[in-house]
């Protein structure tokens, strides 16, 4: 600019020092779109052992519901599990599950072995790299057992799912509910309860419950529906006296 004035030159310096720190803070407030956060995936799990231990006692079935957090269904699995040491059998977990080798060779279980690369494979195409809570309502006894069994054929629960937990019970406890087990949860929310036949009486049918549970639970936590009455029972449903 011949003809300007050091004054006016100085000026227009100053807006140019000014409009290129607009700039750069503009472009600081506005980073590159961040790369979107994993959908989550629940994985509903319900599990048929020989007993309470997951030291000592082994799985029989597995089922397992997989849903995205509006409870819509993705894909279902369920798979009967021949116990390597069918000899541990605690005759009350007989009582829930029916469970007998004669029995399991005819309903086609398969060996612990090929269950979890069943459940590998499966696991793998419904998880597709998106974060997966493992999910049931007795989280404890199913996480604990679960992860017994794919640690015996090399495999890590914490490779499939997230260190997070959903546990059913406890969200109803949330809404006002003091029910914790199946059946009267079941009367809490008005869905049917789990089956207690115990040749019906499979991972499969807890799956199917826990997922119409857990779908109260949503409309309920919507509607805000007021609390429950208190529960006295404390016994393990996976064993009966």
């Amino acid at each position: 600019m011949p003809n300007s004035t050091p004054c006016a030159r100085r000026a227009l310096s100053m807006i140019s020092v000014l409009a290129a720190g607009g700039l750069a803070l503009l472009a600081l407030s506005n980073p590159a779109r961040a790369e979107p956060q994993p959908e989550v995936v629940l994985a509903i799990v319900d599990v048929e052992t020989t007993g309470l231990d997951p030291g000592y006692h082994e799985m029989v079935d597995l089922g397992a519901i997989y849903v995205d957090p509006e409870g819509r269904e993705l894909g279902r699995f369920f798979v009967r599990i021949h116990p390597p040491h069918p000899e541990r059998l605690d005759p009350g977990a007989a009582a829930v599950n029916g469970y007998s080798v004669e029995r399991w060779r005819e309903l086609g279980a398969v060996d612990e072995a090929e269950a979890v690369r069943q459940w590998l494979a499966f696991h793998a195409t419904l998880a597709n790299g998106r974060r997966v809570l493992f999910t049931a309502l007795n989280v404890g006894f199913d996480q604990a057992f679960t992860a017994a069994l794919l640690a015996r054929h090399e495999a890590r629960w914490r490779d499939l799912f997230h260190y997070q937990v959903l546990d059913l019970p406890s969200m109803a406890w949330a809404q006002g509910a003091r029910a914790l087990s199946g059946a009267e949860l079941a009367a809490r929310y008005g869905i049917a309860a789990e089956t207690r036949d115990p040749l019906q009486h499979t991972g499969a049918s807890g799956v199917d419950f826990n997922l119409a549970l857990y779908r109260a639970l949503l409309a309920s936590g919507r509607l805000s529906i007021g609390s429950g009455a208190m529960s006295s029972a404390g016994s393990n449903p996976k064993i009966r006296p």
